[in-house]
């Protein structure tokens, strides 16, 4: 397997820069932008070195596949080949380039399921740990984040231990479906006495093109606009505040630096129930108008919610979901979180309802002052009777790999 890696590593670098040459030429020749390098193009590539992993900053792409592992590395040392394993898988995947031949005697080195090239599509992929990763098998359990713990129950959760946490999480996001269905069969091929899958979730966002007519932010399955409010991504000051880790405060490793919490949520909506409540008793529950997505008494999506001008809060209900989320006060504005969630739809229950709803998925520099902060204030809420959280996870989001002498978790390993 260790030989067969490198070649396939070496031929899609080499096929990577014959692919970029090319394309690079077909743009100068022409004089216009290639429309598959932009975003949402086939072409579309980022980077996967770094200080910090791709795919929790980066633009979000319309597709996501959220999958987790348990670890069944036999000790360290297999624990440090899977965590080598995956950078190089990654390296290659978020390139792209021709698949490697090879005798037909033996099994094919892709899966063909993008056919003879592989396109990046926008693809990233993001390695995140869990709590149960720090126990006795690897010898890590005094170097594991200081606030990681096992998700616990809320007082609306309602948790299937089927779906629930994992050692390893494994986040793809990409322009297709097919692109990051693609990745993950790379990966597991090739890890098959590293990982074994312990659940997995895809979601998916309206396509790039719904900006075009307005539909700048995503829709949940309630109907409604979801991350308005959401931190700006592309403001890094705000990011290292927000988002990033800061190794060796707050009683963090100092291997930890440029790392994440993640919380990943299954919020099952009961959207049979939703669809016959009346649209005014929806938007009390939100706290903003439907369409518009304006916060009530406002037009405009962008318009802060005046919570200060209503004290009687005869505007925005006082068990509004965005009055407790965000009350906007100073101790609210500590709290926030990047929201990077996709919809999701598995098909019926057992007793014939839509199983469909919310895969949420958020990143913090510290869980407790994040996501463990706003959910204390959610409890209660309106909102309640029509979802319900059946799983997911904490997690915590590696550090990235500088460059390709790295690899993921290497810090870890030598704490």
């Amino acid at each position: 397997m260790k030989s067969f890696g490198t070649s396939r590593r070496r031929l899609l670098q080499a096929a990577t820069a014959s692919l970029a040459a090319v394309a690079g030429s077909a743009v100068a020749n022409a004089q216009t932008p290639d429309p598959a390098a932009g975003p949402g193009g086939l072409e579309e590539v980022h980077d996967c070195f770094g200080t910090y992993q791709a795919g929790i900053v980066t633009p979000q792409q319309p597709y996501g596949v959220l999958v987790a592992f348990n670890c069944v590395a036999e000790n360290r040392a297999g624990l440090e080949r899977l965590f080598r394993l995956l950078t190089t898988e990654i390296t290659t995947l978020t390139k792209g380039g021709p698949v490697p031949e090879v005798d037909a005697k033996f099994p094919p080195p892709d899966s063909g399921m993008l056919g003879k090239t592989m396109y990046p599509d926008g693809l990233t992929i993001t390695v995140s740990v869990g709590a149960s990763l720090f126990n006795d098998r690897y010898g890590l359990a005094n170097v594991k984040p200081a606030k990681l713990i096992p998700m616990e129950r809320f007082p609306n959760d309602s948790p299937d231990a089927s779906i629930c946490h994992g050692d390893i999480l494994l986040q793809f996001c990409a322009n297709r479906q097919e692109t990051a269905l693609h990745a993950l069969r790379a990966i597991i091929k090739n890890t098959p006495d590293l990982l074994a899958a312990r659940w997995k979730l895809e979601g998916h966002l309206a396509p790039k093109d719904k900006r075009a007519v307005g539909e700048e932010t995503p829709r949940n399955h309630l109907g409604f606009k979801d991350g308005t409010a959401n931190p700006p991504h592309g403001d890094a000051s705000l990011m290292t505040q927000l988002v990033w880790t800061k190794g060796g405060q707050n009683g963090e490793p100092q291997w930890t630096e440029g790392g994440s919490y993640q919380v990943v949520r299954i919020i099952r909506n009961f959207v049979e129930r939703w669809d016959r409540t009346a649209l005014n008793e929806q938007e009390r529950i939100i706290g903003r108008h439907k369409y518009s997505g304006a916060p009530l008494g406002k037009t405009g999506e962008m318009d802060e919610p005046d919570f200060v001008a209503t004290p009687d809060k005869s505007a925005i209900a006082a068990d509004a979901h965005i009055r407790l989320a965000n009350p906007r006060d100073a101790k609210a504005m500590a709290t926030r979180i990047l929201r990077r969630g996709y919809n999701y739809s598995t098909g019926l229950s057992k007793s014939g309802q839509m199983d469909m709803g919310l895969l949420f998925v958020c990143y913090q520099s510290d869980l407790d002052q994040g996501f463990r902060a706003i959910q204390q204030r959610l409890n209660g809420e309106a909102l309640e009777e029509y979802i319900k959280p059946v799983g997911g996870g904490y997690f915590f989001a590696l550090p990235g790999v500088a460059n390709s002498d790295s690899f993921l978790g290497e810090a870890l390993l030598q704490a």
